[in-house]
């Protein structure tokens, strides 16, 4: 004789009640365990991308070039001194007399009204490599007063210089003096830039 089936709406027996209690328990565990998998497999990430940012930043920062320029009155010279902790890229350099470009030297000094001394030396900035701590004389006089009568003209005339340089690693600067020679409170100014502008030939200083 078949057993009798219990309507639909029959009340749950205890071992049942057990079963759903445990299954749901299980569903809930499972769920857990997935968003806690989510939550480190995110955090690891975080983590990793924090790791390669500070990596790179140690790296720029073990490359870092910073040039400055200015006059050396006990060498009768003009340098230019990468004061930064990787070798400077110089990708371009400019001067200027009364806001006029000038081509090298020989133009510069007919600019500012000085006669060519007999003995002068320079040194290239453009094309050149300036390791970390490398200061060079662009230009340097033999004579003390020459290089005294180019010092007041190029005060008086406002000298100006503008080189752009990279690291290593491709980022670039522009160092930009109003003032190359003499006081420089707000003259100087150096900034970022994606890449070294294009120089017209006409523009570029040949030293």
């Amino acid at each position: 004789m078949p057993e009798p089936q219990l309507p639909s709406d029959a009340p749950l027996t205890t071992a049942e009640r057990r079963g759903i209690r445990w299954d749901a328990l299980a569903a809930i565990i499972a769920a857990m365990i997935g968003l806690l998998s989510l939550v480190v497999a995110g955090y690891t990430a975080w983590v990793q991308r924090l790791t390669a940012n500070i990596q790179a930043e140690q790296v720029r920062a073990q490359v870092w070039p910073w040039l400055l320029a200015g006059n050396n009155d006990l060498k009768n010279s003009i340098e230019v001194y990468n004061k930064g902790v990787g070798p400077a890229i110089v990708r371009s350099a400019q001067m200027w007399v009364d806001g006029k470009p000038q081509a090298d030297w020989n133009h510069l000094l007919d600019a500012l009204g000085v006669a060519k001394p007999r003995t002068y030396s320079e040194s290239t900035i453009y094309p050149n490599v300036l390791s970390a701590g490398e200061t060079v004389s662009i230009i340097k006089f033999a004579e003390g007063e020459v290089y005294q009568r180019f010092r007041s003209a190029a005060v008086q005339k406002h000298l100006t210089i503008a080189v752009c340089f990279c690291s290593t690693l491709g980022e670039c600067w522009r160092y930009w003096d109003n003032h190359l020679v003499g006081y420089k409170e707000g003259a100087v100014q150096v900034r970022q830039v994606r890449e070294c502008p294009r120089i017209a030939p006409g523009e570029v200083f040949n030293n």
